[in-house]
């Protein structure tokens, strides 16, 4: 072999050695990069569940308090619709899943409350109470058929979240 021959492989042996070690080195940051979006993946997931976790929780509270008429319906379920429909992680549609809960609040959310209800003279503010009690007497049974589905799917949603948020 000649030694220009030798001198090309000798060459080509270090190209072929740069273009090993930068593939290597381009692998080592793939791998890393992906490692750390699997760790903000999970911290995401974590931070979510944490919320979910005190939202499922308020959501136990507020449906005992209905339960125990602590709460008033059209109260209870203007939180309860605000609170199902926050969740990040729903498996199922609340608004299918608890369909009068969501019907109350639906008929009721364009009441004015906390200062606009002060605005209001006594006469409007009676009108839409007795139309607000008209709504919840319609709809009570069905509420509290819902609150009662409500409770062991919330309760269940609850351990979950608390296994995910503690195994972790």
């Amino acid at each position: 072999m000649s030694n220009s021959m030798i001198a090309v492989l000798i060459g080509a042996a270090v190209v072929i050695f740069l273009l090993a070690a930068y593939a290597s080195y381009l692998l080592f940051q793939l791998r890393h990069q992906q490692q750390s979006q699997r760790s903000i993946a999970l911290k995401q997931q974590q931070k979510r569940a944490e919320k979910d976790l005190k939202v499922v929780s308020s959501v136990l509270i507020i449906c005992k308090a209905i339960q125990e008429k602590q709460c008033d319906l059209s109260e209870g379920c203007w939180r309860l619709s605000v609170l199902l429909e926050s969740m990040e992680e729903s498996l199922e549609s609340p608004t299918q899943r608890f369909p009068a809960i969501f019907n109350l609040y639906n008929k009721i959310s364009h009441m004015p409350i906390l200062e606009e209800r002060k605005k209001l003279s006594k006469k409007e503010k009676l009108a839409l109470d007795l139309e607000r009690m008209g709504y919840e007497e319609s709809l009570e049974s069905d509420i509290y058929a819902d609150i009662e589905r409500l409770i062991p799917d919330a309760s269940n949603r609850q351990q979950a979240l608390r296994d995910l948020t503690q195994s972790k």
